[in-house]
């Protein structure tokens, strides 16, 4: 018989190869997912994590998918370092975006310079009210976040459809659920001309340089990894517990909605129910597959981006259903987690 037992000190360099591991066990998966579909294996490959990049147009599309994913990535770790699981950054995403999209039509045929930055206040002020929920019923009923920010997500979801078939709808777009398209002037400027490439990218540039100094210089960054590691310790030391759910789920409501603005006020550039293909659960993957390091987690984010474009030519190179994103994304995480477990836990034969 065979039981797992907790290493007194896991090794910190398999910490940190941990990631690599994943990648190559899943490429090694995929390899066989593909043999078994009857594709060529190397031309799959090809296809998959070279093609997109074969071009300044492919690059340009990879950093405009990594920006939301590294961004909903950075909040989503403060808040898993102390053990606080906020699953619904889907949700906070689309809220955020409902928010900023909000101010966007309130304010259709302004040419005011003002109006892309009320939208981004009103994203991260709509994600984070929305993660509040979550964390009003974390410290009040000790509800687990974990459900009420999953579920909290397909309220949102709902609620996007609901506005953009009825409030919101375009009248004249022809019965199609989406709003109006937004004007210029909520629009963020394009930084290469020919691509979609947007000054968005510099709100990502600044929230990871921000992240990375308060997780290297900030106390209250101590207290949240002491919380996560040690709750009796924090508890003895005197850190608020409620203080912490708090600020985490606040701040990683904040990021998804900021997030979802950038995503309507740049490549989308107007409400509709394709707004995310999945960036507030993919950004979880991206989290943990950074280490919850602020500049690990830019790395997973431009590989999670890749996964996604590799996705898109798939389906049109080989045939592949849109699915094969997923696949490849929940085959990373199932192998991540897996070494995970077995650099803190050995395996313990018991007569």
């Amino acid at each position: 018989m065979h039981l797992l037992e907790p290493r007194p000190y896991p090794s910190r360099v398999m910490r940190w190869t941990a990631p690599l591991i994943a990648i190559v066990a899943t490429l090694l998966a995929g390899s066989f997912l593909f043999w078994a579909l009857g594709k060529p294996v190397v031309d799959s490959f090809h296809v998959f994590f070279v093609q997109p990049l074969t071009d300044s147009y492919g690059w340009s599309e990879l950093l405009i998918k990594a920006c939301p994913l590294i961004l909903i990535a950075q909040g989503l770790a403060i808040g898993f370092k102390a053990r606080i699981y906020n699953i619904g950054a889907e949700g906070q995403l689309i809220v955020g975006a409902l928010a900023g999209g909000g101010v966007a039509i309130a304010m259709e045929g302004s040419d005011a310079g003002w109006i892309v930055p009320a939208m981004v206040v009103a994203g991260g002020i709509g994600g984070a009210l929305w993660a509040a929920i979550p964390a009003l019923l974390k410290t009040r009923f000790n509800a687990e976040e974990t459900l009420t920010t999953l579920m909290l997500s397909y309220v949102a979801s709902l609620t996007l459809s609901y506005m953009v078939n009825g409030p919101w709808r375009d009248p004249e777009g022809m019965n199609f659920p989406q709003s109006i398209m937004f004007s210029d002037s909520a629009l963020f400027s394009i930084l290469l001309e020919g691509s979609r490439v947007n000054t968005s990218v510099w709100i990502v540039v600044f929230a990871v340089l921000a992240f990375w100094i308060f997780n290297a210089r900030s106390f209250l960054h101590f207290q949240i990894e002491v919380g996560g590691l040690a709750p009796a310790a924090s508890h003895y030391a005197g850190f608020s517990a409620k203080q912490t759910v708090w600020f985490c789920l606040l701040m990683s409501g904040m990021t998804a909605g900021i997030a979802g603005v950038g995503e309507i006020a740049g490549p989308v550039g107007q409400l509709n129910l394709n707004i995310s293909p999945g960036y507030g659960f993919a950004a979880i993957i991206v989290a943990y597959l950074g280490r919850l390091h602020a500049f690990g987690i830019v790395l997973a984010g431009f590989l999670m981006a890749l996964i996604y474009l590799g996705g898109e030519a798939a389906q049109v190179a080989l045939q592949m259903p849109y699915a094969i994103t997923g696949v490849f994304q929940g085959m990373l995480l199932f192998f991540l987690l897996g070494s995970d477990v077995f650099i803190d836990n050995r395996i313990r034969r018991l007569a």
